[in-house]
């Protein structure tokens, strides 16, 4: 859609952000104990994790800086906040975006007290619709253990169809585990530049 104006151009802009339940803005150091707290929980780690292991604070602190730092073009992070509250609930990252094939890979972490309330339904679908609208995207995709069915319905809510499933791909209480490709393109998204209208 062709703006006709300012207005309409910083509407778009005070919402992009924005979702029912979330904003996403920048980390602040601020929520860095939280959410180191929430990748070291092994309740947790197992359902996003390679690997469930005890890890110092500085290096998860680290790389939740990285994956924030959003100076590559293909490549953003964000804090996940409740709408109303401003109350951090978790993180999300699109990464690996590169020309020509313009794809980049999504990751959320909600907060263990803050999951089953909607919000990562919401961070997904605002970080979703950002990829496509603000950078560009033409695929989004992810990976997901195939035990983690609440994310996995999570994903397919929003819109994300399964691909494929990488067989015996993670290994996790002595068995192998499935690891299921999701992923969602821009001519199926509602919102992208070029959708056909419903």
């Amino acid at each position: 859609m062709t703006w006709d104006g300012a207005a309409e151009a910083q509407r778009y802009g005070e919402q992009v952000l924005e979702g029912d339940r979330v904003r996403l803005r920048a980390l602040v150091d601020g929520d860095l104990p939280d959410l180191v707290r929430w990748w070291q929980d092994p309740a947790w780690a197992v359902l996003q994790q390679v690997l469930v292991r005890p890890r110092p604070a500085e290096p998860i602190a680290a790389m939740f800086r990285d994956w924030s730092t959003s100076e590559r073009s293909g490549d953003v992070g964000f804090s996940v906040v409740d709408r109303a509250s401003g109350t951090l609930v978790g993180h999300v990252t699109l990464f690996g975006a590169r020309l020509p094939t313009r794809a980049g890979r999504l990751a959320v972490m909600i907060g263990s007290e803050f999951v089953g309330k909607g919000y990562g339904t919401d961070a997904v679908r605002v970080l979703t619709d950002y990829g496509f609208r603000e950078m560009g995207l033409n695929r989004i995709e992810l990976t997901v253990h195939a035990f983690n069915d609440r994310a996995r319905a999570v994903y397919a809510r929003v819109g994300y169809r399964v691909e494929g499933v990488r067989r015996d791909a993670t290994f996790h209480d002595g068995h192998f585990h499935d690891e299921v490709l999701m992923a969602v393109l821009a001519r199926e998204w509602p919102t992208a530049p070029g959708t056909p209208a419903a």
